[in-house]
C-alpha cells in the first residue's frame, strides 16, 4: 500500500536533489542526514538545516548559470591519456606474429611496413627475422622515377626480376600501383615471373613500344628447338627442369600452353633450345638413384618439381628453421632435442632438401606420409611450407613414441618404417641410424 506525500514534501525533494552537484562535502552530509529513510514507518517532516537553506536560496539565485558548451573538454587531456608504446627502428619477428599486427602494436601504416622492408602481402614472415619500422628507404626508389620524369615520355623503366620477387612486392618497391605493372607489361594476377626477367615499372608512350624485345628470354626459343613426348607423371615444371629451360620459356614455346594447363602422356611438347643443350646432357635437380637403390621415374619426377619450387620460392635460414622445429616440439609435448636431432640428421635443417624418394624439406617426408601426419593433426599440411613440415615430421615422431615399446624401435620407425621394423627387425643401416640420432640428441641437451 502507498503512503500519500503532502504536497510540500513532494516539492521539496527534486530541488535538493537537482541542487546537490554545487553543494560541498558538509552540506551534503547534512543533506543526506535530512534525506528520511526508505524503510520509515510513516512520513515525519523534518526542518531544513540552516547551512542547507543558505545553499538552496543561494542556488536559486544562479539558476540561470549554466556552464557554456566550450568550456567542457572534447579529448581526454594529455597528461591522462595512456603513454604510445615507443617505436624501435628495428623489430624482431617473434612466433605468432603478423605485419598487421605489429603496425597496429605500435600504430603503425601496414603498407607503410611492407613498402619499408620490400615485402608484399602475401610474403612469409619468420621468429628471428628482423624488419624495420622507421627510416625512409621506401622513398629512395620514388626520387629516381622522378628525376627521369622528362624522359618517361619516351621511354619506360625497367626492372630485371630477381629471386623471391612478386608483382606485388615489384609495384610497392617502385611505389606504383599493381595494376599499372599488368596494364604496362600485359600481365594479370596469374602471370608467371621468373628471375632474369625485365618488368616495365613506369609508363611510356610510343617510343617505348621498342623496348618490347627487352625480355630476352623469349627470343631464346628460336636458337634451336625440340619436342618431348610427355610421360605419366611428368609435370611442366618437372619437364622445364629436366632440359634447363624456365617454366615460362617452356610455356611461350608451346602455344595456349599456361600454368593449369593439363597435360597427358603422349602429348608432345617444344622444348626450347633443345638443339642447343640435347635432353641427355641436362642434370636433373635431384637424381634418381641412392644408396645404391633406384627410384621409379614417376617418384622421381615428383621430386624435380617439389625441389624446383622450393629453390623459387622463399625459405626460413637453416637457424630459423632450427628455430621453428624446437618451437613445434615444444608446442607438441616432444623433447624438443630429440626433432632438432631428426632434423638435423635428415637435412641439416634444409627446408630446400628433396631427396630422390621424394622426400621433402628439413623433416624429410614423404607425401604419404605427410597425408598419415595430415590426418594425426586435424589439418591438411602442405611439406613445403616449413611450419607444416616442422609440424609433419614432429607428429611422426610423437606418434611413433606412442605406439612403439621404447624410443630406439619408434627412431628406427622414422628411417625404415614402423612396418618393417616390427616384421624383419632393424637393418644395420637403420642401427647406425639409430646410434646417430642418440648421439645428436645429446649434443642438443
Amino acid at each position: 500500500m502507498t503512503t500519500p506525500r503532502s504536497p510540500k514534501r513532494t516539492m521539496s525533494m527534486p530541488v535538493i536533489a537537482a541542487t546537490t552537484a554545487a553543494l560541498p562535502a558538509v552540506v551534503l552530509s547534512s543533506l543526506a542526514l535530512a534525506q528520511p529513510s526508505v524503510a520509515a514507518p510513516a512520513p515525519q517532516l523534518r526542518k531544513i538545516p540552516a547551512t542547507l537553506a543558505a545553499a538552496m536560496k543561494a542556488q536559486a539565485v544562479n539558476v540561470g548559470s549554466v556552464i557554456p558548451a566550450q568550456a567542457v573538454a572534447t579529448t581526454l587531456p594529455a597528461a591522462l591519456r595512456p603513454m604510445a608504446p615507443s617505436v624501435p627502428d628495428t623489430y624482431t619477428i617473434v612466433r605468432g606474429d603478423t605485419v598487421t599486427a605489429i603496425a597496429r602494436r605500435f600504430n603503425l601504416d601496414t603498407t607503410a611496413i611492407l613498402q619499408l622492408n620490400k615485402l608484399s602481402a602475401t610474403t612469409v614472415i619468420y621468429p628471428g627475422q628482423t624488419i624495420k619500422l622507421t627510416g625512409t628507404a621506401t622513398a629512395a626508389p620514388s626520387p629516381a622515377p622522378a628525376t627521369t620524369a622528362p624522359s618517361a615520355p619516351s621511354s619506360a623503366t625497367i626492372y630485371t626480376v630477381v629471386s623471391g620477387d612478386t608483382l606485388g612486392a615489384i609495384a610497392a618497391k617502385h611505389g606504383v600501383p599493381l595494376s599499372s605493372i599488368f596494364s604496362w607489361n600485359g600481365l594479370n594476377g596469374s602471370s608467371i615471373i621468373y628471375p632474369g626477367q625485365k618488368i616495365k615499372v613506369s609508363g611510356g608512350s610510343s617510343p617505348s613500344a621498342p623496348a618490347a624485345p627487352a625480355p630476352t628470354p623469349a627470343p631464346a626459343p628460336l636458337a634451336g628447338t625440340g619436342s618431348y613426348t610427355i610421360k605419366a607423371g611428368d609435370t611442366l615444371s618437372s619437364i622445364a627442369s629436366r632440359h634447363g629451360v624456365s617454366l615460362a620459356a617452356l610455356m611461350a614455346a608451346n602455344n595456349n600452353v599456361t600454368a593449369t594447363t593439363v597435360i597427358y602422356p603422349g602429348q608432345k611438347l617444344t622444348i626450347p633450345g633443345a638443339g642447343v643443350q640435347p635432353v641427355g646432357e641436362t642434370t636433373p635437380l635431384v637424381p634418381s638413384t641412392f644408396l645404391g637403390y633406384t627410384y621409379p621415374p614417376a617418384v622421381v619426377s615428383s621430386a624435380n618439381e617439389n625441389k624446383a619450387l622450393l629453390n623459387a620460392s622463399p625459405v626460413p635460414s637453416r637457424a630459423e628453421m632450427k628455430s621453428i622445429v624446437a618451437d613445434t616440439a615444444r608446442r607438441m609435448g616432444v623433447s624438443p632435442s630429440l626433432a632438432l636431432a631428426f632434423a638435423e640428421q635428415e637435412s641439416g635443417f634444409d627446408q630446400r632438401a628433396v631427396s630422390p624418394a621424394n622426400a621433402i624439406g628439413t623433416m624429410q617426408v614423404i607425401p604419404s606420409s605427410g597425408q598419415w601426419a595430415s590426418d594425426l593433426v586435424g589439418r591438411k599440411l602442405n611439406l613445403l611450407d616449413p611450419y607444416d613440415n616442422a609440424t609433419a615430421g614432429v607428429a611422426i615422431i610423437r606418434t611413433l613414441i606412442a605406439t612403439s615399446k621404447d624410443l630406439d624401435t619408434a627412431i628406427a620407425g622414422y628411417y625404415q618404417g614402423q612396418y618393417s621394423v616390427s616384421k624383419y627387425g632393424m637393418y644395420d643401416d637403420t642401427k647406425r641410424y639409430v646410434e646417430s640420432i642418440k648421439a645428436r640428441q645429446r649434443t642438443f641437451g
